[in-house]
């Protein structure tokens, strides 16, 4: 019989990794129900670990505190699993991909033109055929990478699915499926991976070396 999933660090780990968020948006990334997040965030925002703010733009952050306990749960977490050194592997490999896809998606928004550069306003079908083709070869090298990280923690499992998707989507011919911030874009995905990886090992993405 599967674990009931800890739905107090989902949402806290949803919440590092969102930095900000509205209750749907949070759910999402969790891979819990709005109800259960509602519940979640009442019962830490009366600990003082999350914090709402209300404006034009609403949503939950983390506190101070907040921080330290997603920080001394992610700590557990990873004891518990015992494969600290397999994500680390598995960290090193992401970074050997994690230049082309920003190359990639640099070439996406932007042409190349007579020495110089113009946006890419997709009149061009070949090009952009061979720049979705490079995402291609990218998302076959990066899922096995976030196979075994499933391996080691479940929580790792969804980002294969996810950017699977949005490949599929952009070989479709949904485009903004590329980068596209607002909706589970592929660079919107895979930014969430590295912000994951960065917050499972303890790293400081300012101090993390390239591939």
């Amino acid at each position: 019989m599967a674990s009931e999933p800890d739905r107090t660090f989902l949402t806290l780990h949803g919440l590092r990794l969102k930095g900000f968020a509205d209750t749907g948006a949070l759910a999402a990334c969790a891979r819990l129900g709005q109800d259960e997040v509602d519940a979640e965030l009442t019962a830490l925002a009366e600990q003082q670990l999350v914090l709402r703010r209300d404006g034009r733009v609403s949503g939950w952050t983390l506190t101070p505190a907040g921080k330290q306990e997603h920080a001394r749960r992610l700590e557990a977490e990873l004891e518990a699993c015992g494969g600290r050194e397999r994500i680390e592997g598995c960290y090193r490999r992401f970074l050997e991909v994690n230049g082309e896809l920003l190359a990639v998606c640099t070439a996406w928004q932007v042409r190349e033109d007579k020495g110089g550069q113009e946006l890419n306003d997709h009149s061009d079908p070949d090009y952009d055929r061979a720049v979705i083709d490079r995402l291609a070869g990218i998302d076959q090298a990066v899922q096995p990478v976030v196979a075994e990280l499933g391996d080691c923690l479940d929580r790792f499992r969804p980002y294969g699915a996810r950017l699977g998707d949005a490949l599929a989507r952009v070989q479709a011919g949904e485009h903004e499926w590329f980068t596209k911030p607002t909706c589970d874009s592929y660079h919107t995905v895979w930014f969430e991976l590295h912000e994951d990886l960065l917050a499972t090992l303890g790293i400081e993405r300012g101090s993390e070396q390239a591939g």
